[in-house]
């Protein structure tokens, strides 16, 4: 029985709320249960320097944990002078997924920036940062759009991700913290509306897992990012 009494193939709760940020160009609240992250895309009239004069885009990203996100507080970041390598890995994660579902060319020489901030985390912070940030990139796209500042959409699919494990010796979607801090295979899939896999991140814990067992949590992952897709057409419907 999983701590939270879901059966494997039952996501927890998910919510994504659009235009939460007065300011920003697009932006979402997303929820996997208890995980609950503020995701907002801001969009910049030039790009990187190093990719000027180019004729292309950009799509990054950037992460971060709020102090009391979590059961006791974190020190912020910009305290201590460096972003730890856990931080750089997820939003270099959250970037990468982004970018795999624009035209950089339609985007023109712009950027957009789509910051990830963590106000409550249960587990899954990084795959609910992307399922949220392909919506507030979506919105910020729309932005642009009506504003004539693009000449195609440079959205080409969704992106969504999700975690899987292997709990007790059963393979489970979507894992909260008590499954994640317990369980003997965590892995996290950034999965395309098309069913495309940009990432996967798998780890024993303890015990190596087969390539079976492996397919097996492809297949939750698969079903479950279809189920977030389907929410995320529903949010920007």
């Amino acid at each position: 029985m999983r701590p939270s009494k879901r059966a494997p193939d039952e996501m927890r709760k998910v919510s994504l709320d659009r235009s939460v940020a007065r300011y920003a160009e697009g932006s979402c609240l997303v929820k996997f249960g208890e995980t609950h992250v503020l995701c907002t895309a801001s969009v910049e009239d030039k790009p990187p320097l190093w990719l000027r004069g180019k004729g292309s885009g950009w799509v990054t990203a950037e992460y971060s944990m709020l102090p009391r996100a979590t059961h006791e507080r974190t020190r912020r970041e910009s305290t201590s002078g460096k972003q730890t390598g856990r931080t750089q890995e997820i939003q270099r994660l959250i970037g990468r997924s982004l970018r795999a579902v624009v035209d950089l060319q339609a985007l023109g020489e712009r950027q957009i920036t789509v910051d990830c901030d963590v106000l409550q985390a249960d587990g899954g912070t990084r795959t609910a940062s992307i399922t949220g940030a392909w919506v507030a990139l979506h919105d910020a796209l729309q932005w642009m759009n009506a504003r004539k500042m693009l000449s195609a959409n440079p959205l080409k699919d969704h992106v969504a991700a999700v975690s899987c494990g292997i709990y007790q010796g059963v393979p489970v979607m979507d894992l909260d913290y008590a499954e994640d801090s317990n369980c003997g295979t965590d892995a996290n899939f950034v999965i395309t509306g098309k069913g495309g896999i940009v990432e996967v991140q798998g780890t024993a814990e303890g015990e190596p897992f087969s390539e079976a067992q492996l397919m097996e949590l492809l297949a939750l992952a698969k079903l479950s990012t279809a189920r977030l897709v389907e929410f995320q057409k529903m949010a920007v419907a």
